[in-house]
């Protein structure tokens, strides 16, 4: 039997909860705040930096040198594209692995995951060869690509999980109807798993928005994303703090908005069949 909760443990919990989000949510915040300020006022004490004067100097900086609104439709594109890519390859293979199993399913889902822990450096010289002879560097499908290959093991398992939670009966029924093996898979399974899915695309996307490794390597200016337009404000002369943080907030703003509305189907998409 759960014991009750008593009012001060409730407390005890509101508390350290506070304390563990606004710990995380620090560094955010610190880069909200020197985006407002002047580049000699960002260098100073946290104090000063504080009770400096508030400007929006390093936005009509930021707006005047690079092209956001180019940058964010590249992010768009590749986080969308990427995600959508690894959905429709991965519903497939995860439903296979999830109903039709075979002694080689788990070692072929921890051979996909074991391929995350692949230091990336690793396999740039290669890839970046192979994306010039087939004129694809610098370009959006090159990254579309990339990005999807890279994160498809998390769809794959995040899938997989989420199927398996659907019991096989429900398709055995539709199959005994007389339904084909894309109508079971386009009608019954993915109606029945929306909550996984959902969960799984937005994950992706911050994902794929997020990355900056492959972007940075493979992009020079016409598929740049934001993670490039944050990245063009260091020098060797040394980071520009207010400017940096400006072009930082404005490509951050997008993902936390979307995380915001959304952080209610991501929840509930991850814990999809734990309850039962």
């Amino acid at each position: 039997m759960a014991r009750a909760v008593t009012p001060r443990r409730k407390l005890i919990n509101t508390l350290v909860a506070w304390a563990i989000g606004l710990l995380i949510f620090f560094p955010i915040l610190w880069i909200i705040v020197l985006s407002f300020k002047s580049e000699g006022d960002a260098i100073r004490t946290p104090i000063k930096v504080l009770t400096s004067a508030w400007t929006l100097d390093s936005y009509a900086v930021v707006q005047e040198r690079s092209d956001y609104f180019k940058h964010f439709s590249n992010s768009v594109i590749l986080a969308v594209g990427s995600t959508l890519l690894g959905v429709i390859v991965a519903v497939p293979a995860a439903w296979s692995m999830a109903f039709v199993p075979s002694d080689r399913t788990r070692g072929i889902l921890m051979w996909m995951l074991s391929t995350k822990m692949l230091p990336a450096v690793g396999v740039l010289y290669p890839i970046y060869l192979l994306f010039i002879q087939l004129g694809i560097l610098d370009t959006r499908i090159g990254l579309v690509m990339v990005l999807m290959l890279i994160n498809l093991p998390i769809i794959v398992w995040m899938l997989y999980t989420y199927f398996r939670e659907i019991p096989g009966e429900i398709l055995e029924a539709a199959r005994m109807d007389g339904a084909s093996l894309r109508e079971e898979v386009m009608y019954v399974l993915t109606p029945m798993a929306v909550p996984g899915i959902a969960s799984t695309v937005l994950l992706n996307v911050i994902l794929a928005w997020n990355e900056a490794f492959w972007t940075l390597n493979l992009t020079a200016a016409k598929a740049a994303p934001l993670t490039a337009f944050i990245a063009s404000y260091s020098s060797p002369e040394g980071l520009f703090y207010a400017k940096l943080s400006a072009a930082s907030v404005m490509a951050i703003a997008p993902i936390l908005i979307m995380g915001w509305f959304s952080q209610k189907q991501l929840v509930r998409g991850l814990t999809f069949g734990a309850v039962k």
